[in-house]
């Protein structure tokens, strides 16, 4: 079994476990997608179309990847992870942070 997601409009819209052979008896845009794979890495070979898809996902047909919709406007999505970027790295102490898009800052919670 594998993990196929439906496309509307270039957007996620679910995803379910099923074979092939099912898949094909549907209609509209079905996508396989891989459980194991985030930020274009799978921790047991190739990974597959850059993030497991999951509802509300950005299909890019052009580069066949799957992505969260833009969380930020100043976040700039990396082509190499397929992941968004902040524009100020979070900081890597223990403490918990939100961020706050009007200063483009991370603020302590």
């Amino acid at each position: 079994m594998s993990h196929f997601a439906q496309i509307e409009n270039g957007i996620v819209t679910q995803v379910i476990v099923a074979e092939q052979d099912f898949i094909d008896t549907l209609e509209g845009q079905w996508v396989q997608t891989s459980y194991n794979t985030r930020g274009n890495q799978h921790p047991e070979g190739r990974p597959l179309r850059g993030n497991y898809a999951g509802i509300g996902y950005v299909y890019d047909l052009a580069n066949d990847v799957f992505y969260e919709a833009q969380p930020f406007s100043s976040w700039l999505l990396n082509q190499t992870t397929w992941l968004w970027e902040p524009p100020v790295p979070r900081p890597t102490d223990a403490k918990s942070y939100n961020w706050d898009e009007e200063t483009k800052a991370w603020v302590a919670v």
